[in-house]
């Protein structure tokens, strides 16, 4: 009779919290992303829709090639990274702080969470009309309705992620006699970091969420301004284009905070 109990089952990968090999990993991602476009390609050719409302990837990738060729698509990309860039590096350099202070002290989270909150349900596109106002139709414009976008939600989580820090990790240096200005640098930020580092790869996602809304201000160039502009001629292609490159460069930067978490942050890639 076979001892069943000598051999324990193999974990398999669709266990809680199971592992994948790299190769696996990246079938499932390939699948993932082949998936979504084979039935846009098997929709788009069978002529239910019309071209107009649903054009072939070929239609869009032919597209895309006379914009890069002609139109200058290197020239709008740069300039949407720029705005990105610019707005979300505003934000996270006002907004770790202050998320720090929010979660470390009580009188500062009581002072400053309600407002945050009570702001950050305001949509940006509202403040359109008082930044153009106020900083005129220029790059300052564009970058600070990004900033408006992400800097209200990037101070909440950070501050979260300062809470999330051990209790017992903060009285093992109250302990040891740290100083406020100590236990804030070299305890809650050290703590924190990998958080932190994850909140400003999803911040980053919202930030590219609001290029459109930033180009809305009097550009004329830029990823988002191609595809509004695109809107009233109802060139679809262009329009799908837009969208997929935003998405294929939004892939790429998250993927770059993923490696970089990776790389600094090893022992939190493992499960026990």
């Amino acid at each position: 009779m076979t001892d069943t109990f000598s051999h324990p089952a193999r974990p398999g990968i669709w266990r809680i919290a199971g592992q994948l090999s790299r190769t696996q990993y990246w079938l499932f991602a390939f699948l993932g992303l082949f998936v979504p476009f084979a039935g846009w390609a098997m929709l788009s050719a069978s002529g239910w829709v019309d071209p107009m409302f649903l054009p072939g990837p070929w239609s869009v990738l032919t597209r895309l090639t006379s914009w890069l060729l002609e139109d200058d698509l290197a020239g709008d990309a740069l300039i949407s990274i720029y705005r990105v860039a610019a707005g979300f590096a505003l934000s996270a350099a006002l907004a770790l702080p202050l998320g720090l202070l929010i979660g470390a002290f009580r009188p500062v989270e009581a002072l400053l969470e309600p407002l945050t909150d009570f702001i950050r349900y305001m949509p940006a596109v509202a403040f359109i009309p008082l930044v153009m106002l106020w900083l005129g139709i220029g790059e300052s414009a564009k970058i600070s309705i990004i900033f408006i976008g992400t800097f209200f939600q990037m101070v909440l989580m950070v501050a979260d992620n300062v809470r999330l820090v051990p209790l017992t990790q903060i009285e093992a240096a109250l302990t040891m006699g740290a100083t406020r200005f100590e236990m804030m640098r070299l305890v809650l930020a050290q703590s924190a970091r990998p958080a932190i580092l994850d909140t400003l790869r999803i911040t980053m996602g919202w930030a590219w969420t609001y290029l459109v809304v930033a180009e809305l201000v009097a550009a004329n160039s830029g990823l988002g301004y191609a595809i509004l502009k695109a809107q009233r001629y109802l060139k679809t292609d262009t329009i799908f284009g837009g969208i997929i490159l935003i998405g294929v460069i939004g892939l790429v930067m998250d993927q770059g905070f993923r490696w970089l978490h990776r790389r600094l942050y090893p022992w939190a890639h493992t499960r026990g």
